[in-house]
């Protein structure tokens, strides 16, 4: 792979976030793609080890990656940048495949993604703690009673608080693994690309990926029907890469914690796929868990997230070089 180094170079500032509506607009294009993941991977464990779907979707994607960084020459992230790579390989690449996949053995699909609607909320979390946002009261609100519907979502399906299946635990997990990815990786498109920023991170975990793919050929034989494999191929291709070029984009341009809410409206996406390709029944407590969703991300865009703290004057020439230079890392990403 033919790329550039970036040992010597100096680190660009972070930029400040703005309230530009085009980061909705990507945002939920992101969101769009996203949607079809759970019911896509409840047709590929259906035929396939849910160990391969997990993993062999990050290697398809890792290939992809390797190809379209050879092609543009991308520099390579510096050492602080590889570190904060890690989180989002961690998050996204092995926890967040790995956990729904294993979660989606068991879960009904169309209750997996009201589950995963806690994401947006655990995602604001990490844009306060990393990301210095500011969000108001009201948008906490707003996020909050979307997390709690979700909780209820949950309970009133299993029958109570004190049936929580395996599979939730799961989906929790994966939610946690997702928010901290979403949060680091919009930092990180910020000055080295949006689509840039999933690409390192699929080939750094590639050694894993490869591996415990390789561990799941040898435990089974790997048979499927043409519906599981196209289920995949969608998983690999747009999932776990090709989604990730808008949505990254999207939080880049931010606030973070405000353009992470239109992943609110991906649960009720996700559900209405479940209905159509799956079949799956739509309850009335899997509608009115839809409902309460749309309400509450449409009240947390509206509430307002102050920017990062400003960039002080000693540090203005270097933020003003970044912003000199964040066009031309995102003018690939798409």
């Amino acid at each position: 792979m033919s790329i550039k180094s970036s040992a010597i170079a100096t680190p660009q500032a972070l930029l400040p976030t703005t309230s530009s509506r085009s980061g909705l607009w990507w945002g939920l294009l992101g969101v769009l793609a996203f949607s079809f993941t759970v019911p896509l991977t409840r047709v590929a464990v259906a035929d396939l080890d849910p160990l391969f779907v997990g993993a062999g979707r990050a290697v398809v994607a890792g290939v992809l990656a390797i190809v379209m960084l050879s092609v543009t020459r991308a520099t390579l992230p510096t050492l602080r940048q590889w570190l904060r790579i890690a989180l989002v390989t961690v998050g996204a690449v092995l926890g967040f495949s790995l956990f729904t996949t294993f979660a989606l053995q068991t879960s009904p699909a169309s209750h997996a993604a009201v589950v995963i609607g806690l994401l947006p909320a655990a995602t604001a979390v990490f844009a306060v703690v990393r990301g210095k946002e500011r969000p108001s009261p009201g948008f906490w609100w707003a996020s909050a009673g979307g997390a709690v519907s979700v909780v209820g979502f949950v309970a009133v399906a299993n029958g109570g608080l004190g049936s929580f299946h395996l599979a939730d635990l799961l989906l929790f997990a994966a939610v946690v693994c997702a928010a901290l990815a979403y949060s680091e990786g919009a930092l990180l498109a910020r000055e080295i690309g949006s689509w840039q920023t999933i690409a390192w991170a699929l080939i750094l975990g590639l050694p894993v990926t490869i591996a415990l793919t390789v561990a799941s050929m040898a435990q089974a034989p790997v048979s499927a029907d043409t519906n599981s494999w196209l289920s995949f191929a969608y998983l690999g291709c747009v999932s776990m890469f090709l989604g990730f070029f808008p949505w990254y984009r999207g939080l880049a341009i931010g606030p973070i914690s405000t353009v992470s809410q239109t992943q609110l409206v991906q649960p009720v996406l996700s559900i209405a796929w479940s209905a159509l390709i799956l079949g799956e029944a739509l309850s009335p407590s899997i509608m009115a868990g839809g409902v309460v969703v749309i309400v509450c991300a449409w009240l947390a865009l509206k509430a307002r997230v102050a920017a990062p703290r400003a960039v002080s004057a000693r540090d203005a020439p270097t933020a003003a070089v970044g912003s000199e230079k964040r066009p031309a890392a995102e003018g690939t990403a798409m």
